[in-house]
């Protein structure tokens, strides 16, 4: 069981879960519903957190975020199942990457023990905040070069126009 705190919901799933989101919108081309993204990102959260409580493996609780990301963006931000299936994807191993990225910097050059802070919440809440800088920093890089070479498309009614 992978259970959460309240305070790792609201420091670190909740931005993360908005982050996630958007890069499923940046990796699909489609511009952002603010309304839409805004539900599917709550929802996401709350999803995540109940996703954590579940009994199984670590690692089975990915496939099911992924799944769930899924069906989010193809029901709330009527993105089409195939970009949605491919930026889910996309969106979650770039954050696997930031991740990895962020845990080779604390163990290797600042020689900081991941076990132990792993098992301290707080300090691995502080710690985590350098991988989804990252993560946004890319992602959002990505969105702003789409925008400004107009390869971003709208959604109307679960269509791309």
């Amino acid at each position: 069981m992978l259970k959460l705190t309240l305070l790792e919901v609201f420091l670190r799933a909740l931005p993360e879960s908005f982050l996630v989101v958007f890069a499923v919108y940046a990796f699909s081309k489609t511009v952002i519903n603010m309304k839409r993204y805004i539900i599917s990102s709550i929802f996401y959260v709350i999803l995540i957190y109940i996703i954590r409580l579940l009994p199984i493996q670590y690692g089975v609780h990915t496939i099911l975020n992924i799944i769930v990301l899924i069906v989010l963006t193809v029901n709330i931000n009527k993105i089409v199942i195939i970009k949605s299936i491919q930026a889910s994807i996309m969106a979650l191993i770039l954050l696997f990457i930031c991740e990895g990225i962020n845990m080779f910097i604390i163990q290797y050059i600042f020689k900081v023990n991941v076990i132990n802070l792993l098992t301290n919440r707080s300090l691995k809440i502080l710690y985590g905040i350098p991988s989804l800088v990252i993560f946004a920093t890319t992602v959002f890089s990505y969105y702003i070069y789409l925008a400004r070479r107009k390869k971003l498309t709208e959604v109307l009614n679960g269509e791309a126009i």
